[in-house]
């Protein structure tokens, strides 16, 4: 008698799912469902200031699109999608008017993830990596704990911002800028 073997979930399947009765959050890791604890408060609040500070910035310069916890498909075969906190899609990725409903075919060209206690920093670098590997052009860790940004475009480069400092877009969203201490505000 042959071990059971569970099939592995596309990433097809894996939208198609039922949200969890818990309200946790999951991910799709290499065919498989991994739940994660929902974050706390300040999460959703640093979160939400991320993603505030860039929509802003996208309302008087339309070139692309913000938006929050929306599946990027970074693997196929087995399939990986995670949900970054925030993401941004410039309009070669994602025309302005180009609407979609389940997972769009491109990565998108910023993803950003906000530090919590469930998710270590080693985690979040692992997880950048990804992204990048994926055609993510940069990758920001915003941490709580410690006021700071990280920015990533290359696999083993990053560079850390402190709260005095100013967050620019670079070439991924060119001419954004904000004070990194306003995004723990």
């Amino acid at each position: 008698m042959s071990p059971a073997t569970t099939a592995l979930v596309t990433a097809e399947d894996f939208f198609a799912l039922p949200a969890p009765a818990d309200g946790s959050k999951q991910e799709l890791v290499r065919g498989e469902v991994v739940a994660m604890p929902s974050p706390g408060l300040e999460h959703g609040e640093v979160q939400g200031n991320v993603y505030f500070a860039i929509k802003s910035f996208l309302k008087s310069n339309p070139i692309g699109r913000a938006v929050v916890e929306s599946g990027a498909v970074t693997e196929r075969g087995p399939d990986t999608v995670r949900g970054p906190d925030v993401s941004f899609y410039s309009v070669a990725r994602l025309p302005l008017g180009q609407r979609v409903q389940k997972y769009h075919t491109e990565v998108p060209d910023l993803c950003v993830e906000v530090a919590s206690p469930s998710n270590t920093l080693r985690k979040l670098k692992d997880k950048a990596k990804e992204y990048l590997f994926a055609g993510v052009r940069a990758v920001w860790i915003v941490d709580p704990e410690d006021r700071t940004v990280t920015i990533i475009t290359e696999p083993l480069e990053s560079r850390v911002l402190e709260a005095g400092a100013t967050l620019d877009g670079g070439d991924v969203l060119p001419g954004f800028n904000c004070k990194v201490a306003e995004l723990f505000a």
